[in-house]
């Protein structure tokens, strides 16, 4: 099968490589040490071998009426090649017939085969061919051609396709029988295209021949230039008279590293990818699952991950798994607020619509030879959203790919408590922290930055350390899709018109899901202002209206809204690499600065360029109830008290002059106590099942959600570990749960 796919070829070179090492040391390490010169080896040999199309054909894939043939004569007079339509050079010349007759004489199936047949006699190189529409349908003549070509996915909307069928006075397609419409077979038909193609040239409607053609082109150059798309860190520095190529990474390391060496976060080297209002407008009508697809396609190199296959892990990551059919849906809620409902998949928080995609990532970038443990810290949501996760991985996956949770042990709620300790499975454990998450985050990364523990590990057990927060990057990408989601059903709901303003108002912690909706602005999305809503931890509010980033007597404080009770914000740093124009160097010297001194200071222009985009305030604990009660006694909607806490932030900060989303990241079941204090309920139970059935009984929105529920019955029985605030002791536990994941012992 010809793509690129960097992973498969590191596997295929570290095996061959692992031989040649003659290192006396254990031979888990030596794969480890192969794979940096393995990742060496594979841009050596994509751009030697893969750096021109060459004697390669490009495929023009597509439903009947995508303008194939139109697109693929255009391309071969630009680029001066021979061009091949299948309908009329192969099949009606070999059959001497029309189509429509051979059809009508041998019936769907037949006429499969016999189409199948006609393909596999081909033989072309260096051409432009133009399947038929069923073409993919055969098995054996798609394993053909693809093995010397670049199958090239001509999607185009679907009433533009019947529009043209009609005109082409076309009644009858392959498989079309009395008992199906064009329009439902057509749609039958992308199980197919979704199979085989390379790469996808998104079309808008009404696109003409000769602006598909351009995007063809555009998109086989990005195909097969796959050096184009690489990942610096937020701290990298380079001389202004470097002449040397910066040290990037791929996506795929990116991923697997989670970290970069420096103590900074890795970000694109170049833009996010942009899509037209004409793209954007086709994808408006579109499911959840499509949106996804289109946008991590666009972020996500094909020799990373190839197409077919990332929408593979797309569809497994968004299935039955989610309560809603729309995962992500958008529900009004009064006056001109809109709530995003991010609480839909296994664990009830927003952490599902990354995290049940991303181990699939990360299993598939992952080079089969070395072991990973998976360091976790968590606020409340993201321990069992990553614990659950990585448990649906394949046996094999879960054999070299393990997860430890650290939470502060007396700082989340007793709900969120249970549920990361009940989501504990052979491949993941919990550990309670007797302190706060910024110790638990921290930690972590001393972990990461401890080369001598690192390798460590990798010299007695084979096994790398990587992360599942919002700092890696495969974490953090999928977020950008369901702001993006929720954007667009405003515009199919008929509330606004694309390329009407937004603004959207997000309980932020880390920086992560905010920062999420300003790479989807970037992509196209046009929101006006990120309002950053904050609980008695206000430490980001505080930044945004001064630039000053002050820990210096400040205390973290317990919340309702535990999801956010963090002071050091990781994702901040990429969103101020940007503010400063990419300058690693200062970024170096403020996070520094703010580890040292716990505190930093920007300059009153990046203050300014900051609240360009960025309004923020913060929201009592009083506040935050009032808003619960208030909301439910109005409308019916009991909001969770991370979502309150924006509620109260965007009615006080929004002007009313546009539509505000607030991201509603936890379902309110995950803090019962909280919620039947906000609604004076006096008769509080103290069980979690207990009292998620007496809230059930309030017949409120959103419904209970069911899985949670479920699981509270056995949750409470379940133990944990619990160690002290110390990052040695952090360490044990680590090394303790590699030695029962990979070795199977533990030693005394």
């Amino acid at each position: 099968m010809f793509h690129f796919n960097r992973c498969q070829h590191l596997k295929l070179i570290t095996q061959k490589c692992v031989p040649r090492i003659h290192v006396k040391m254990d031979k888990h390490v030596q794969l480890f040490l192969s794979r940096t010169f393995a990742f060496a080896e594979l841009r050596k040999s994509w751009r030697s071998i893969h750096s021109l199309v060459g004697d390669k054909n490009i495929i023009l894939m597509g439903p009947p009426g995508a303008g194939k043939t139109t697109v693929g004569k255009i391309i071969g007079q630009k680029l001066g090649r021979c061009v091949i339509d299948v309908d009329d050079d192969i099949l009606e010349k070999n059959w001497n017939m029309k189509i429509s007759k051979k059809l009508q004489d041998v019936g769907n199936e037949q006429f499969l085969e016999e189409e199948g047949k006609a393909v596999l006699n081909m033989s072309a190189s260096g051409s432009i061919i133009s399947l038929t529409g069923s073409n993919p349908m055969h098995d054996a003549s798609m394993w053909h051609l693809k093995k010397n070509g670049i199958i090239i996915y001509l999607d185009v909307p679907l009433t533009d396709i019947i529009n043209r069928l009609k005109f082409m006075n076309i009644k009858m397609i392959v498989g079309h029988n009395s008992g199906m419409s064009i329009k439902d077979l057509l749609k039958f038909r992308r199980q197919y295209y979704k199979k085989w193609y390379d790469a996808r040239v998104f079309c808008e409607s009404g696109a003409t021949p000769e602006e598909i053609a351009e995007k063809v082109l555009d998109t086989v150059k990005r195909y097969q230039d796959v050096n184009s798309e690489t990942f610096i860190s937020t701290r990298h520095i380079c001389p202004k008279d470097c002449q040397q190529k910066v040290s990037a990474k791929f996506f795929s390391e990116a991923v697997i590293e989670g970290l970069a060496s420096d103590g900074g976060l890795f970000v694109p080297e170049k833009e996010f990818p942009k899509l037209s209002s004409g793209e954007w407008k086709s994808l408006v009508g579109a499911t959840y699952i499509e949106r996804a697809q289109i946008l991590l396609e666009r972020c996500i190199h094909p020799a990373d991950i190839p197409a077919a296959r990332l929408g593979e892990m797309i569809e497994t990551a968004y299935g039955e798994n989610f309560a809603c059919s729309k995962i992500a849906p958008v529900r009004y809620l009064s006056g001109n607020q809109f709530i995003l409902e991010l609480f839909h998949g296994p664990t009830g928080s927003f952490k599902d619509l990354s995290l049940q995609l991303m181990p699939h990532i990360f299993a598939y970038c992952i080079p089969p030879s070395c072991n990973y443990m998976i360091l976790v810290a968590t606020s409340g949501d993201t321990g069992s959203a990553v614990l659950n996760a990585f448990s649906h991985l394949n046996k094999n996956d879960k054999r070299r790919i393990a997860v430890i949770t650290f939470f502060p042990h007396n700082g989340i709620s007793d709900f969120q408590k249970a549920q990361i300790v009940g989501s504990q499975q052979e491949n993941g454990c919990a550990v309670g922290v007797e302190s706060d998450f910024d110790f638990c985050q921290t930690a972590v990364k001393k972990m990461f930055n401890d080369s001598d523990f690192t390798g460590f590990l990798i010299m007695e057990y084979g096994t790398i350390l990587s992360s599942a927060n919002s700092i890696n990057w495969g974490r953090l990408l999928p977020q950008v899709v369901y702001h993006a989601s929720a954007y667009l059903d405003l515009v199919n709901q008929g509330f606004i018109s694309f390329g009407n303003p937004v603004d959207v108002c997000i309980p932020t912690g880390n920086f992560g899901n905010i920062l999420a909706a300003v790479y989807a602005k970037m992509m196209g999305i046009p929101f006006r202002k990120f309002i950053c809503a904050s609980n008695q931890n206000h430490v980001l509010t505080d930044f945004i209206k001064t630039g000053l980033y002050d820990l210096r007597e400040r205390k973290l404080a317990q919340t309702f809204s535990p999801s956010i009770d963090i002071l050091k914000s990781s994702n901040l740093e990429r969103h101020l690499y940007l503010v400063s124009n990419k300058d690693g160097q200062l970024m170096m010297k403020l996070f520094n600065q703010l580890e040292n001194q716990r505190h930093f200071q920007i300059e009153k222009i990046l203050v300014e360029k900051l609240q360009q985009d960025f309004v923020a305030d913060w929201c009592s604990e009083d506040e935050c109830l009032s808003a619960i009660n208030s909301t439910y006694n109005t409308s019916g909607y009991i909001l969770d008290p991370h979502t309150a806490v924006a509620k109260v932030v965007a009615d006080r900060m929004q002007d009313k002059t546009c539509p505000v989303i607030i991201s509603s990241t936890a379902h309110y079941s995950k803090f019962a106590p909280a919620i039947m204090q906000a609604l004076k309920i006096e008769e509080i139970s103290q069980t979690s099942s207990s009292q998620l059935y007496l809230l059930g009984s309030y017949n409120a929105l959103p419904p209970p959600h069911e899985v949670l529920l479920e699981r509270t019955k056995h949750h409470e029985k379940m133990e944990y570990q619990v160690c002290p605030a110390d990052v040695n002791a952090l360490k044990s536990h680590v090394e303790k749960q590699i030695q029962i994941q990979f070795i199977g012992k533990v030693s005394e």
